[in-house]
């Protein structure tokens, strides 16, 4: 904290801030500018909430937690303690669920919640879709880098580390401690165990699993050892090709005219 001191904050609602009647704020608690709480939002104590950011009906806020500006949360969204959403995350919105019918694509209505648990920090631009009938949740300390998505029903375990354009399809399951890298696409219905290492930029299809404790990486993700493996066969080829591509050059130049491969 000497090399880094917590920025000052002015205590209190800002006059041009639009905070419903019923809405609790705890002691010390800071609204900005265009900042809206909407009806039965509960503000813990020492929160400090940003210029534009909107809270919908309904949504609870522990102790500690810092909203970003323009950072939003829907209804019934549910935090908890020291939790951080930086600026335009957006928490609990409908997931992306359609049905197909005679009109065309019809939205699965998405009624459950979205919980964030004690000392979760979200990135600027990410988002965290309610569930569809379950509820998506966030585990205790984990860190959501920026401009990730993370779907419907998934729950996420304790002290993850997600970073950046990463996405997570629905009713995945990822386990404690577990490092998903930059650019990785999780499909649908996924479990992940305990500890595992998710390389970046790579895909793990669905549904399945990633054991507890694995390292996978690649398109698709396999074991990593597995994908070095096949990368390094990929750079034996070449050398390999070009060898075959001049023996043919070769034999077709010593055939007869007649007998030559039309190009």
């Amino acid at each position: 904290m000497a090399f880094g001191p917590p920025p000052h904050r002015a205590v209190g609602v800002d006059p041009a801030a639009r905070v419903a009647a019923d809405a609790i704020l705890g002691a010390e608690a800071s609204v900005g500018p265009f900042a809206v709480l909407e009806g039965g939002v509960r503000l813990g104590d020492r929160v400090s909430i940003g210029a534009g950011a909107w809270l919908g009906a309904g949504t609870t806020v522990g102790d500690d937690c810092e909203i970003g500006p323009h950072a939003v949360c829907y209804a019934g969204v549910s935090l908890g303690d020291r939790v951080v959403l930086k600026a335009g995350a957006v928490i609990g919105g409908a997931g992306y669920g359609y049905v197909r019918g005679p009109a065309g694509h019809q939205r699965v209505p998405h009624t459950g919640l979205c919980v964030l648990e004690n000392d979760v920090e979200i990135g600027s631009g990410s988002c965290v879709d309610r569930g569809s009938f379950d509820d998506t949740i966030i585990g205790a300390g984990t860190k959501i880098d920026n401009l990730v998505q993370i779907g419907h029903n998934v729950r996420i375990g304790r002290r993850c580390l997600i970073m950046a354009t990463s996405g997570i399809a629905g009713s995945c399951r990822i386990g404690d401690d577990v490092t998903i890298a930059g650019g990785v696409g999780v499909a649908d219905h996924v479990t992940i165990g305990d500890g595992a290492v998710i390389g970046a930029k790579s895909v793990v299809f669905g549904p399945g699993q990633v054991e507890a404790g694995a390292v996978v990486t690649g398109y698709p993700a396999r074991p990593h050892r597995q994908f070095l493996r096949a990368q390094a066969a990929l750079l034996r080829l070449e050398p390999l090709t070009a060898r075959l591509e001049r023996l043919v050059g070769q034999e077709e130049a010593d055939a007869p005219a007649d007998r030559r491969a039309p190009r």
